[in-house]
């Protein structure tokens, strides 16, 4: 049985395999910078809804993409040839985290991606550890991702939002097959992910990318 730490501005995160059973590492702390880099270099990351403390997380399985597996189905292959969207990197950061904010999720009663979490990203995005992608239609962002690159070739994806039929996925495939990395984290498993390829694998194997 794990006992649940609390984080105090000044204290480190405890080893992540003393999470709990549904993967909580730690509660509490800041969104500081220098606490968000050392959490995604240590497997962990932030969910929590508005009306809760800080929930500081590390799952087992961790739901991942490995590129090569990607799957771009025949629908989305065309949907690419009709060439209706066009795809940006870090032209509006402020813009995708907003809009993935306003998103209904099944089974939340609101938004994890908060004012407080939005503006941590934004000043991560800044220090040049966050990344957006933008989707685009007749000059209208109608779609995107953002997440978080610390520098290991692991991208951990963080939240997706779309406007028009497709555009979070255009989004993600023309993310995987445009950049080099060789692990994209999705943290939690969803189906909408699971179609496009992620897999989950242990704790302990994700960390051996984190090294």
């Amino acid at each position: 049985m794990s006992i649940m730490k609390y984080l105090t501005q000044n204290t480190g995160f405890p080893d992540v395999n003393e999470a709990s059973k549904e993967g909580i590492v730690a509660i509490g702390g800041d969104l500081s910078v220098e606490r968000l880099v050392l959490a995604y270099r240590s497997g962990i990351f932030p969910w929590f809804e508005s009306d809760e403390p800080i929930l500081w997380w590390s799952p087992d399985p961790r739901f991942v993409l490995f590129p090569n597996k990607l799957k771009v189905s025949k629908s989305m292959r065309q949907v690419f040839r009709n060439k209706d969207y066009k795809v940006t990197v870090n032209k509006n950061f402020r813009a995708v985290i907003t809009e993935c904010a306003l998103v209904k999720r099944n089974g939340q009663e609101s938004t994890w991606v908060t004012d407080s979490m939005i503006e941590a990203y934004v000043e991560l995005h800044k220090l040049g550890y966050a990344k957006s992608v933008e989707v685009w239609k007749d000059d209208n962002l109608v779609g995107g991702l953002y997440g978080v690159d610390i520098g290991n070739r692991v991208f951990c994806g963080e939240s997706m939002f779309t406007k028009e039929s497709n555009a979070s996925k255009v989004a993600f495939i023309s993310f995987v097959q445009n950049t080099n990395y060789k692990l994209i984290d999705c943290q939690v498993y969803t189906n909408h992910l699971k179609s496009l390829g992620a897999e989950e694998i242990s704790r302990n194997e994700f960390l051996k990318f984190l090294e």
